[in-house]
């Protein structure tokens, strides 16, 4: 069914564009396919929440923690991969998940990101001065970076079963 040279699918983008919840969705119509979100399992093997480790060491050892967990995750085959938002910014990681995956940037407006977040206490980058700005702010450093990947998707005002059916088509190289 699927025609794909590299052997994962990662999905890159800005926290609230729907790497995660698109993930989990995807893997159920791909059962060969098993659902990796990369804060997830940095959380397990620490053992610590993501702001907890934001706020008690820094984002420059949150990103180090990062790397070394995404290049174990690139050993495996197979796999659905939710990217952190800034886990792209780095040349090695990008370098490595341009390799191992078909990387796809869900993209979505800051309006519509900061919609599907501002109930959300967990977001270390969004602790002050949460809002739309902000999120346009971080949207404009990252962009560079995100349109790098091998596909783009819009996701605003998209449900996820319509993200699904339009990445379906994506990897099974019809778009």
């Amino acid at each position: 069914m699927i025609n794909m040279e590299k052997k994962n699918i990662t999905f890159i983008g800005m926290m609230g564009c729907g790497k995660t919840t698109i993930g989990k969705e995807l893997s159920k119509v791909l059962p060969d396919f098993s659902f990796i979100d990369v804060d997830e399992e940095i959380e397990k093997s620490t053992g610590k929440k993501i702001s907890e480790i934001f706020l008690k060491y820094g984002e420059p050892h949150f990103r180090l923690l990062e790397t070394e967990k995404i290049k174990k995750i690139c050993e495996g085959k197979k796999q659905i991969i939710s990217l952190g938002g800034g886990a792209f910014e780095n040349p090695e990681t990008r370098k490595l998940l341009e390799d191992t995956s078909l990387t796809i940037y869900l993209k979505a407006s800051p309006q519509e990101i900061y919609n599907r977040i501002k109930q959300e206490i967990h977001r270390p980058l969004l602790r002050k001065n949460f809002s739309v700005e902000k999120i346009d702010e971080i949207l404009k450093k990252r962009k560079i970076n995100y349109e790098k990947a091998s596909k783009v998707i819009d996701t605003t005002g998209k449900s996820p079963e319509n993200i699904v059916k339009e990445l379906l088509e994506v990897i099974n190289d019809k778009s």
